[in-house]
């Protein structure tokens, strides 16, 4: 934009409209500039001012003309057809965009050279330091958990720290900027933020050294008396209520809010937080707390919720607040669970009561884990039939609330994927070799820290064998998928995997699931200095996502000889066959498990409570009123609906592979 300098008469109206300013010679403005909407504002240092022309429409129907009125500005710029006003205290060293509305603001500044929250360090999972993550504008929950968890390779975590640095360092400034269609409304102090286009600020107590990543695809949000410091803050997120971060990286389309306060803790991708605390805290996509009552602290979390009361301890009062757990994907905690770090939970698990035994479940997956008179009972794979762990894979995906066409995080939403399936082989194994060690009839038997029942123990065998079936038997038939065969070397030739990447160990890099191979190959790179920008990190993690299917189908054709002992360089349609037939079997026999769980909820003892001051009747009416029947039920459909279409896939593809050799 090209700028002037006042002529003798503006600078005179000005004057007559109560203007001051400390040299006129330093205030510039835009061609079209009219002194007409400049009233009471006082300008030092160099000062841009653009046009006001344009109009705001407010809630309630009142029309405000862009315009200044009642502010000081010391170094500013403002673009065209802004309104500001009513700034109690002063505006200084901003850039501020077009069409920008601040009204009944304490002050808004930057001081010294500001990084606008990157390079800040996030003590996350140790409060003692150990594992700090220096949060930045693109930090991913994909880098955060290599910087937090490889300590082991210090040459890595010192070339992360040097490219964080390198990034905070470029990005910093001493002038603040404020983007176009910001509203900044009845604010406190805002001091060394940055804010992107579209934010919408309301009521906030103060905002300091910190980055709200707000852009017209995803605006950000911060409401009524919240307190950042030390923060950033990615697109479309909301932060209200009383919310306080201290130290805090918020990830996209993420909900703060109820007076939710949080200290060093990193919060990703659709994390939900109300009313409860965190502190040191790595919450994972779709991390979600609504209660009071509820702490979360050093601890990991993805796809999880926590039931109000939940809470862990880091503290053993010897050494200080150094343990830490995890609590892998999916994993819930019922109401007023507690955890005494360190412990593993694995994948998918339920935890109730109180556990003060450290224990490790992360190669028994889709476990219960259950308090009884302080020993925890575990009974493996049981979540697989609960209604709750499907309805939770299902939502998910719909609850993504991030709109920005950039995604910072790459989410894997599959609930049996190499990761969840290469632990239910461990687990599978672990419970044959324990019964094989204590014997079929042994009522008890023992697993790290915890004990499992003699049925239990059996059931979980089964629970496993049937979703490695259902995993394995989807591979199959998803490769060999829409293709005609004549010879069972052309079905030998589509089942040959397409790459060698994929065998081995995968991962769960909060979020993305992957070949730790994959994984190795990009932080090897790091090391070497290959790769040394933040973006370049993000789009090799992102390559990893697009090609999830591809290394999947490899991993699952390495298996298919140790499953079903058949090499797959042998295989033959009769081979196929059987495989589907098992299946079906699996995959009809999980829906009517899932099924009957869900006939509990419409049960007569699930009706108490319903049809009050009335008869039985009138019990049962009430309650289909309020919760539908069964038969109706949206969930119960899918499940039928899924047997149908799963078992005519299954006959599909079995008589395709008999015309094979015909």
């Amino acid at each position: 934009m090209d700028y002037r300098k006042l002529s003798k008469e503006e600078v005179a109206r000005l004057q007559a409209q109560s203007c001051l300013a400390d040299d006129w010679e330093r205030v510039c403005v835009a061609e079209g500039f009219t002194t007409e909407y400049v009233h009471h504002t006082r300008f030092s240092g160099d000062v841009r001012l653009g046009v006001f022309e344009g109009e705001f429409t407010l809630p309630g129907g009142i029309k405000k003309h862009a315009a200044l009125r009642h502010v000081t500005l010391h170094n500013v710029s403002v673009g065209n057809n802004c309104c500001i006003e009513n700034i109690q205290n002063y505006i200084a060293n901003y850039d501020i965009g077009d069409d920008t509305f601040i009204e009944n603001v304490d002050r808004i500044l930057v001081e010294g050279t500001a990084t606008f929250g990157n390079g800040v360090e996030v003590s996350v999972l140790n409060e003692t330091g150990g594992r700090e993550v220096a949060i930045n504008d693109k930090l991913s929950a994909h880098i955060a958990y290599i910087m937090a968890l490889y300590r082991h390779r210090p040459e890595l975590t010192a070339r992360l720290k040097e490219i964080t640095d390198f990034y905070a360092q470029k990005h910093a400034s001493d002038r603040g900027f404020i983007g176009n269609h910001v509203t900044i409304l009845n604010t406190g102090s805002i001091k060394n933020v940055r804010i992107g286009d579209w934010c919408r600020i309301s009521g906030t107590g103060r905002l300091y050294n910190g980055s709200l990543n707000s852009n017209e695809a995803a605006p950000i949000h911060i409401g009524q008396g919240v307190v950042c410091e030390d923060f950033i803050i990615s697109s479309g997120s909301h932060v209200d209520d009383g919310a306080m971060l201290t130290r805090c990286f918020v990830g996209q389309a993420c909900k703060l809010g109820h007076n939710y306060s949080a200290s060093d803790s990193l919060f990703f991708s659709n994390c939900q937080g109300e009313n409860g605390e965190a502190c040191a805290i790595f919450a994972g996509p779709f991390t979600v707390t609504h209660h009071k009552s509820t702490l979360l602290i050093a601890g990991m979390f993805s796809f999880m919720n926590a039931g109000s009361g939940s809470n862990q301890s880091n503290h053993m009062y010897k050494l200080g607040p150094i343990h830490q757990g995890t609590l892998e994907r999916g994993a819930k905690t019922s109401s007023d669970s507690y955890i005494l770090w360190p412990a593993k939970v694995g994948a998918f698990s339920l935890v109730m009561g109180r556990h003060v035994n450290h224990a490790d479940t992360s190669d028994l997956p889709f476990s219960y884990l259950i308090e009884q008179q302080n020993t925890t009972y575990l009974a493996p794979g049981v979540n697989l039939r609960s209604v709750g762990t499907i309805r939770d894979a299902q939502k998910w995906p719909k609850r993504d609330g991030r709109t920005d066409p950039h995604k910072l995080d790459y989410i894997n939403y599959n609930l049996l994927s190499p990761y969840t399936v290469q632990k239910m082989f461990k687990g599978r194994e672990i419970l044959l070799a324990l019964r094989h060690a204590s014997g079929e009839l042994s009522d008890i038997y023992s697993y790290h820290s915890a004990k499992i029942r003699n049925s239990a123990l059996v059931k979980g065998i089964g629970f496993y064998e049937t979703a490695i079936h259902k995993f394995l038997g989807n591979s199959v038939i998803k490769r060999l998928e829409e293709t005609r065969f004549r010879t069972d070397e052309e079905i030998r030739a589509r089942l040959r995997p397409d790459t060698p990447v994929g065998s081995g160990e995968w991962v769960d890099i909060s979020g993305l699931i992957a070949p730790k191979s994959e994984i190795d190959r990009l932080l090897d790179a790091i090391e070497r200095g290959d790769i040394n920008r933040l973006q370049d990190i993000n789009d090799a993690f992102g390559e990893m996502h697009r090609n999830y299917y591809t290394y999947e189908w490899t991993w699952a054709y390495e298996k298919l000889e140790e499953f079903y002992g058949v090499r797959p360089e042998d295989m033959t349609a009769k081979d196929v066959i059987r495989i589907v037939e098992k299946w079906k079997e699996a995959v009809v026999g999980l829906d009517k498990m899932l099924y009957e769980d869900a006939r509990k909820e419409f049960s007569l003892a699930s009706m108490t409570g319903f049809g009050a001051d009335g008869s039985r009747l009138e019990k049962e009416q009430d309650f289909e009123q309020v919760r539908g029947d069964f038969e109706n039920n949206p969930f119960v459909t899918a499940v039928l609906k899924h047997i149908e279409v799963k078992t005519k896939l299954g006959d599909e593809l079995i008589g395709r592979m008999k015309q094979v050799n015909a």
